[in-house]
């Protein structure tokens, strides 16, 4: 428990040094998208090398990724059922399912695995599935929907080409082919990724301290309210519940990999989900509702959790 404590106080203490950087402004106006690119470009593709060409592979079958997977695909077809019914229309169900579903694990995931759980590669499962089957499907539904693409080949060519645009997916294959390899890259070799990737889970950090100063409080969802509330209360309580039950009860998981999970299912809505829905023009106040109050309800969730699993 109490290095579960202190690696909560580790991440607190520089979140709030980026809130104060937010407010002063001491590294000017763009501080907060200049972080996080250099985190998502530079340091995290870096990070995720590393950490995956040194990754025993058969982690990626084992029973807690199955779990993790799982849970994430149990709560998104409960909100895309519920949207069905309800007729919410494809363009914000699909970006609905996503809030509920879509796993922050890049900006908080990378940092809670490494500092509260001890082991970064943990998240490096959920955002492969996320980045290789959650999002091109969800992007190639909402392309169909708008008539953005049409045509069998353009639709496939969509599907298949997102993920291997993205750094963050290539650096990680990168790593999994070298780690399938069995080589093993020299000291040299490895010295400067592990220096660039130190950087991934400070500048993820700091960055969303600083978008902590002037975000609008989260409430104001108008007809948005119901797929809102729904999204929220799936991804900050549904998804632990399923991770817990499916690790306990059905994959017999306990202690600290059964913590793991639930910690690691209780992460908010990624920022990436907003990004689609701006990109797309369909449930922009839906996600951004979603991604603000799944982010606030992160800490008495995840502290929640800590008392009862940890």
């Amino acid at each position: 428990m109490s290095g579960v404590i202190v690696g909560f106080g580790v991440i607190a203490s520089i979140v709030a040094i980026g809130y104060m950087l937010g407010r002063i402004p001491l590294l000017g106006p763009g501080a907060r998208e200049v972080l996080n690119r250099l985190a998502f470009y530079v340091a995290s593709p870096a990070l995720l090398f590393t950490i995956l060409a040194r990754t025993d592979l058969s982690v990626l079958l084992s029973p807690p990724v199955l779990v993790s997977v799982l849970s994430v695909v149990v709560v998104a077809v409960l909100f895309l059922v519920v949207g069905v019914i309800r007729r919410w229309g494809v363009g914000r169900t699909t970006v609905g399912t996503l809030g509920s579903s879509y796993v922050n694990a890049g900006n908080l995931g990378i940092p809670i695995s490494a500092y509260v759980l001890g082991d970064a590669s943990l998240v490096a499962p959920i955002l492969l599935f996320q980045l290789l089957v959650l999002a091109p499907v969800s992007l190639t539904v909402l392309d169909l929907g708008n008539g953005r693409v049409r045509g069998f080949w353009p639709v496939l060519r969509r599907s298949l080409g997102t993920p291997v645009r993205n750094p963050v997916v290539i650096a990680s294959l990168t790593g999994v082919a070298v780690s399938a390899s069995g080589w093993v890259p020299p000291a040299p070799l490895m010295e400067p990724f592990d220096l660039v990737g130190g950087m991934a889970v400070p500048s993820m950090l700091l960055a969303f301290g600083i978008s902590l100063h002037g975000s609008a409080m989260p409430g104001r969802s108008g007809p948005d309210q119901v797929p809102v509330l729904l999204a929220v209360a799936l991804k900050s309580v549904g998804q632990p519940l399923a991770a817990w039950a499916l690790g306990s009860l059905v994959f017999g998981l306990e202690g600290a990999a059964l913590f793991a999970v639930v910690v690691l299912a209780a992460l908010p809505t990624a920022q990436n989900v907003f990004n689609y829905a701006t990109l797309y023009r369909t449930g922009e106040a839906l996600t951004r509702e979603v991604v603000l109050m799944t982010t606030v309800l992160t800490v008495p969730v995840l502290f929640t959790i800590t008392l009862l699993l940890g």
